[in-house]
């Protein structure tokens, strides 16, 4: 089956950013597009039961005027999402894309890429969905379910697109972030983009090793790479030299459940992550 970018849509604010970096992603990676609307028909937000409200006389007429709410609904919210993603496939053959496919499907967006997981090279999400909080802070929850459930790369993007010119990896010289500069290093995506490997910590003979083989990794592929040492508290160090350098991409190794749950959840660097105006590709 062919692995293609795959791009969520809602409602939200940040489908066009999902568009437009789908749209980049995929001609990058020359790979097929598909964007995906799920019509979650159980929103989070459930209407209160009324049925035990409902007197004898009249309780079965109003239980089917309810089902006859419902059907409607579901058929309005499937229309809007026809129209959202015509409108997505217009946006992406503007942006130079060929033939980019649309799917729909009715469910959950989890349960729903989980089944789809195996026909993706790439998912480009928003940071927050529909029905998310809207503080600058605030990761959705339907993102942090997704990652948790994943196990494809994940480019979680802001509302706005922005070429990316300058790329920060985020390295500790552990396996799994070794094992993270191997996939970058292997993809067409970061052609001609200048990557910046970062360690925070001291400036000790195996750090300077670990930065050095990462480096090398990259260059022999073909990338253009430079790397940095910093001491310092991890999210203030990583987010000077994000402004320093004009960063517009950070890519991060995500591998397990813990090392999901530590990156989502309370970490110095989730703040940071939390708060970037950069998309964040997380690799698995």
């Amino acid at each position: 089956m062919t692995e293609q970018v795959m791009a969520a849509i809602d409602g939200s604010q940040f489908s066009e950013g999902v568009c437009d970096y789908a749209a980049w992603a995929s001609q990058a990676l020359e790979a097929p597009l598909t964007f995906l609307h799920v019509v979650d028909n159980h929103p989070q937000t459930a209407e209160a039961d009324l049925s035990g409200n409902i007197g004898l006389g009249s309780r079965e007429h109003l239980l089917e005027e309810l089902s006859q709410l419902d059907e409607q609904r579901a058929k309005v919210a499937q229309e809007q999402g026809r129209l959202m993603l015509k409108a997505a496939k217009e946006r992406a053959i503007e942006g130079g894309v060929s033939d980019p496919a649309t799917r729909q499907r009715n469910g959950t967006l989890v349960e729903t890429l989980d089944e789809l997981q195996d026909e993706i090279r790439l998912l480009v999400i928003g940071k927050r969905g529909e029905t998310a909080h809207q503080a600058a802070d605030h990761l959705g929850s339907n993102l942090e379910r997704v990652v948790r459930t994943l196990h494809r790369p994940i480019l979680m993007v802001p509302d706005g697109f922005k070429t990316p010119e300058q790329v920060m990896l985020a390295f500790d010289g552990s396996k799994t972030t070794r094992k993270g500069v191997e996939m970058l290093a292997k993809s067409p995506l970061f052609n001609g983009i200048p990557v910046h490997v970062v360690i925070v910590g001291a400036e000790t003979g195996d750090n300077r090793s670990q930065l050095e083989w990462a480096l090398t990794a990259l260059r022999e592929a073909g990338h253009e790479a430079e790397g940095a040492i910093r001491a310092g508290e991890v999210e203030e160090t990583l987010r000077a030299y994000k402004e320093e350098k004009g960063i517009d991409l950070l890519v991060m190794g995500a591998y397990g459940h813990s090392r999901i749950r530590h990156l989502l959840v309370g970490s110095t660097t989730t703040a940071m992550l939390r708060r970037a105006s950069v998309p964040l590709l997380l690799l698995r």
